[in-house]
């Protein structure tokens, strides 16, 4: 099919939903997951893996969008995962806008890739974009309680799936409004870390993505499910001397420990909730960068990727233009002669 067909595909949905977690035999199911993190992180990689495509990464541009299909069996119809992935790290997050909407957030999901070779700006990424993604999330399920309330507690309802109202962690936990995976990347160069500083980072990444109601650090199956259904691994891994793999609900507070710090410095910090407090000590062994996201964005213009040498003069031509534009306007205004009255 093309990117029409499945425009139009689509829109036959928007106009008559379904419901996803019940696919019956012959139906399409259809996802969407929106991949976020660090720039360089390896999105892109993960998404052609994913999708079995040997192609090389390239850097992404703001906003970028493929999908893949698959079938469940034989002779049936082939399901759909829309992937979007976002570019620039923390500095173009509004642009989530864009791929989540009241239309599709009942079937959506976001992936978190997280440099793990970057533990000084790890905190600040996931804050950043968590933060942003969850606001705009609560804004569309605050509309939806008004013009669909029983959608909207439905999604409110899935985001407690994965803990269990015995689970002793219940009450601690505040669960990301939809299916959230953190991925933690770059692991070979992470593997060289002090084993201290591998264990304070694997400690913290468990404590926020259990927090969050997470599965952390994935493989590829894990990925096939939230977009294409297929069955969640029941597998755990967290020793923090290998990859860890944790899906969501199937960790605990009791088996992460408390925060990597001794008493008397937790006792000196001023903590309100137990993520602040995790923030502080993570941050005391790996102080944030001062960064800023938007004077490392490349301008798109100048990127010899697209060059085009017709477009390209006529820019140059435009800009001229327009300097001559601004120092002509500049004489014109220190020339005026303003009545006092």
């Amino acid at each position: 099919d093309t990117l029409w067909d499945l425009a139009i595909a689509e829109v036959k949905k928007r106009e008559n939903p379904d419901n996803d977690d019940d696919v019956k035999p012959g139906e399409v199911w259809e996802k969407s997951i929106l991949f976020m993190g660090h720039k360089n992180g390896g999105k892109t990689t993960i998404i052609l893996r994913c999708l079995e495509r040997e192609e090389s990464p390239k850097p992404t541009l703001a906003l970028e969008y493929t999908f893949g299909r698959r079938a469940r069996r034989h002779n049936t119809p082939k399901d759909v995962a829309h992937f979007w992935e976002l570019g620039g790290g923390t500095s173009l997050v509004e642009l989530i806008r864009i791929p989540i909407t009241s239309h599709n957030i009942r079937s959506f999901a976001v992936v978190l890739v997280l440099d793990l070779s970057k533990p000084h700006e790890l905190w600040t990424t996931m804050e950043s974009l968590l933060q942003v993604t969850r606001n705009h999330v609560n804004k569309i399920l605050t509309k939806l309680e008004k013009a669909n309330p029983e959608v909207a507690a439905e999604i409110k309802q899935r985001m407690w799936n994965d803990l269990q109202r015995d689970h002793p962690d219940y009450a601690l936990v505040d669960p990301f409004p939809i299916p959230l995976v953190i991925i933690g990347s770059k692991y070979d160069i992470f593997h060289e870390f002090d084993s201290e500083m591998r264990k304070i980072i694997s400690k913290t990444l468990r404590f926020v993505s259990h927090y969050y109601g997470a599965s952390l650090v994935v493989s590829r199956a894990l990925i096939n499910h939230l977009a294409f259904g297929y069955d969640k691994s029941k597998s755990v891994s967290v020793d923090p001397s290998k990859p860890l793999f944790i899906p969501a609900g199937l960790d605990s507070m009791s088996q992460i420990g408390p925060p990597p710090a001794s008493d008397s410095d937790l006792g000196k910090m001023h903590a309100t909730t137990p993520l602040e407090l995790w923030k502080k000590v993570f941050e005391k062994t790996f102080p944030p960068k001062s960064f800023c996201d938007l004077q490392d964005t490349k301008d798109p213009a100048q990127d010899i990727q697209y060059t085009e040498y017709e477009v390209d003069v006529m820019r140059a031509q435009k800009n001229q233009e327009l300097e001559q534009y601004k120092r002509n306007a500049s004489k014109s205004w220190k020339e005026m002669d303003f009545d006092s009255d």
